[in-house]
């Protein structure tokens, strides 16, 4: 099964989530249309509402919460990008201008907000506190891997160990949340709640991991950004800190330097310097072992259409090529 053949077993759930979408992102504010609906349509995979729905159908879900649910989680993780866009200074995303380039980032913060808030109030709507409480705990530990990442930023002593930490709060809470939640409205045993939040949590991860595995492997119409964006930022990525840790010390240095003072001049040395010192096979293998837990972590699901897709989902998440 391949991701089209994936996204074609949940097209009508999936239409259903774009309709909703549509609907919750309305306001009486203008500029909070525009924006909103800019980066809601602007190409993105709509992995983690996709992530959601298969986990519900998963554990048997026949009813429609799973919708609502999906919607949540993709308001908070656009939420997410505005901001991060924002603290990043970036102005391509998904292969286009951000929103912060085109309405400024005090727009873009501020519009962040509401789909934050928006999707607060559509979890009271939904009348369970269980819900409530995972989302707001993972709310919570998202901004916490901001404000690490941020820590992290510039400085090139940065661990492997603190690089895992971000992204385990960055990335991998909010699948971790879809994959749980997609078991907790299915009423399904603590056995596969447990099971469908660790497959998800480790499919996120490996997605982080391939994301800045492509920075330095791959071009910029294929990742939607400018390579070496996150060297741009000061981000010491998993990449970098191997390649500094297994090069020469003049290798060593030029990534250092170039991380200390958020350079991309030197971003061919530094590929060359992360093909040599084997940076990318070792963050693959990374992305690899997250995929084989997360495979490994369905194994107590029942066999169906929908096991199939989040297994196959799993190894998409490590061939992909953006």
């Amino acid at each position: 099964m391949d991701i089209q053949s994936i996204y074609t077993l949940i097209k009508d759930d999936m239409s259903s989530v774009d309709v909703m979408i549509q609907a919750r992102l309305q306001s009486d504010v203008v500029l909070i249309n525009q924006l909103g609906h800019y980066i809601i349509n602007s190409g993105g995979k709509r992995l983690r509402p996709a992530l959601a729905i298969l986990c519900a159908r998963a554990c048997g879900y026949q009813e429609q919460q799973h919708i609502n649910l999906a919607t949540i989680i993709e308001f908070i993780h656009t939420a997410t990008l505005l901001h991060d866009d924002v603290v990043d200074n970036s102005d391509m995303r998904r292969g286009r201008e951000t929103a912060n380039n085109l309405w400024g980032n005090e727009a873009s913060v501020l519009v962040g907000d509401f789909l934050y808030t928006r999707s607060f109030e559509m979890m009271v709507e939904m009348d369970s506190m269980r819900l409530m409480k995972i989302l707001s705990h993972t709310t919570n530990v998202i901004a916490e891997g901001e404000v690490l990442q941020l820590l992290n930023c510039n400085d090139a002593d940065t661990t492997e160990q603190r690089y895992l930490e971000v992204i385990h709060h960055k990335t991998a809470k909010l699948f971790e949340a879809a994959g749980l939640l997609g078991a907790v409205i299915s009423q399904s045993s603590l056995e596969i709640e447990t099971a469908m939040a660790k497959y998800a949590m480790h499919l996120g991860s490996a997605f982080q991991l391939v994301d800045d595995l492509l920075d330095y492997s791959a071009s910029s119409e294929s990742i939607g950004k400018n390579i070496g964006d996150d060297l741009a930022e000061g981000k010491p990525t998993l990449p970098l800190i191997y390649a500094m840790q297994h090069g020469t010390e003049q290798q060593a240095q030029v990534i250092r330097t170039a991380i200390e003072q958020g350079q991309r001049d030197k971003i061919d040395d530094i590929i060359s310097i992360i093909n040599d010192t084997g940076a990318i096979d070792y963050t693959s293998r990374a992305a690899k072992k997250e995929v084989n837990n997360a495979k490994a972590a369905l194994s107590i699901l029942d066999k169906s259409q929908y096991k199939d897709a989040l297994l196959a989902l799993a190894d998409f998440s490590i061939e992909r090529t953006y």
